[in-house]
């Protein structure tokens, strides 16, 4: 059974999501999988009765082998977009949390990647200031991780 909250209805899919932004020497932490062509946040859908700070300490864990404590939540992502995993017509509604994690100072991980829906997933750095050369999710990245406001900001973003 999945835990993750989130449900389809129809046309529509709605996933609830905990992701982190994680900082070293101005390089942030992405993952990828074999695929899909692009790069995307780390994190994963928050379970059922599980609070959103305890999911994205568990996904990144998951995805990195390392423990990060969160610093502050950053933004919260409302997300509208074609396609999801299983099924590329439905449209998908998507609220995301973005926490900034405590720099560890850690840039390589002794850690296996994982399948993914089959795909190889890993994880990986990119330059903050060369975001604009990748395919990059979520798109508001190569914006805002250069100077990331103090306040928590509330990005909306309709591709469906």
């Amino acid at each position: 059974m999945n835990k993750d909250c989130g449900f389809s209805c129809e046309k529509f899919w709605f996933r609830y999501r905990a992701c982190a932004i994680i900082i070293e020497d101005n390089c942030v932490l992405v993952a990828k999988n074999d695929s899909v062509p692009y790069y995307y946040s780390v994190g994963g859908g928050v379970h059922l009765n599980e609070a959103a700070e305890d999911a994205v300490v568990r996904e990144t864990y998951e995805e990195t082998g390392v423990y990060y404590e969160i610093d502050r939540l950053a933004f919260i992502h409302e997300n509208f977009f074609k396609g999801t995993w299983d099924d590329g017509d439905k449209i998908c509604h998507e609220i995301a949390l973005y926490f900034l994690m405590k720099s560890k100072g850690v840039k390589e991980f002794n850690w296996e990647s994982h399948s993914l829906g089959g795909a190889k997933e890993t994880v990986c750095w990119l330059p903050i200031d060369k975001l604009q050369e990748y395919e990059v999710y979520p798109t508001f990245f190569k914006d805002k991780l250069s100077k990331i406001s103090s306040e928590i900001e509330h990005i909306t973003r309709k591709d469906a």
